[in-house]
């Protein structure tokens, strides 16, 4: 599976898609709205693959939506649908995705980022939420999933002036799991991806799940899915599989105690 704007790369369990528009800082132009939709739908029903790394080519992560293309109305799109499709597939993708940021993620691209499950970041990422420069409203998650991941006060800085906000500072702010070097990026984003590939896929898939939709739910209301949704998986487990289970995660302990 290729799209000459996206890249789709797999390596095991592992599929890494690539924005491919370097020479633009990889905006979000149709074309490429509609590859990563149709990417994210067709990852959705293969069952081989377990987890995705979504990075960007060149010295950009995202540069945002194609304001160039939006504003010739090319496209018979506007800022506030542009984006529905391809949101709507990577919502609907119940596997971990992991954001690998190896440069500038800009409006739309911050929005793309925030659409990741956990985000990994290059030293030289950097991010910003332009939405009032530019005159538009967000229309992504971004006004809500930022707020939730930093903080309301440190949301609003970004939002009401649209600075960047630099990779360890990111860290700093818990807007990324952690910072590497530009050349560890791939590699140590591929090792995380694996690692969450080699977990039980139904319940990863059902992890994910249980997490994305009791975030949306107050406390009490989430705390009592959790309780409905562990029952039906501990009822679904067979003592057989649990003690099989049980001996791998043991091994793998041991394994990574092992002196090297």
């Amino acid at each position: 599976m290729s799209h000459e704007v996206l890249r789709v790369e797999a390596e095991g369990p592992v599929v890494r898609l690539t924005l491919n528009r370097p020479d633009s800082m990889n905006a979000l132009s149709a074309n490429l709205r509609d590859a990563l939709g149709k990417a994210f739908r067709a990852l959705q029903e293969d069952d081989s693959v377990r987890a995705v790394v979504l990075t960007g080519s060149g010295r950009a992560f995202c540069a945002g939506y194609d304001l160039k293309e939006l504003a010739a109305g090319a496209t018979g799109e506007t800022a506030d649908t542009a984006q529905s499709d391809m949101a709507d597939a990577m919502t609907a993708f119940d596997r971990p995705i992991i954001g690998a940021i190896n440069g500038h993620a800009i409006t739309g691209g911050f929005e793309l980022a925030l659409a990741c499950d956990l985000l990994i970041a290059g030293e030289s990422a950097r991010f910003a939420d332009t939405h009032a420069r530019v005159g538009i409203l967000p229309g992504w998650g971004l006004s809500q999933k930022l707020p939730r991941l930093i903080g309301i006060a440190r949301a609003k800085e970004l939002a009401f002036t649209g600075n960047f906000l630099e990779a360890h500072q990111a860290l700093d702010w818990g807007l990324v799991n952690r910072v590497v070097a530009g050349s560890d990026l791939l590699p140590a984003t591929h090792q995380l991806a694996r690692d969450m590939a080699s977990c039980v896929p139904e319940v990863l898939r059902g992890y994910k799940r249980l997490i994305d939709e009791g975030m949306a739910l107050p406390m009490g209301a989430a705390l009592d899915l959790e309780r409905e949704r562990a029952m039906a998986s501990a009822a679904a487990a067979t003592a057989g599989q649990v003690e099989s289970r049980r001996a791998e995660v043991v091994a793998r302990g041991r394994r990574e105690n092992e002196p090297s």
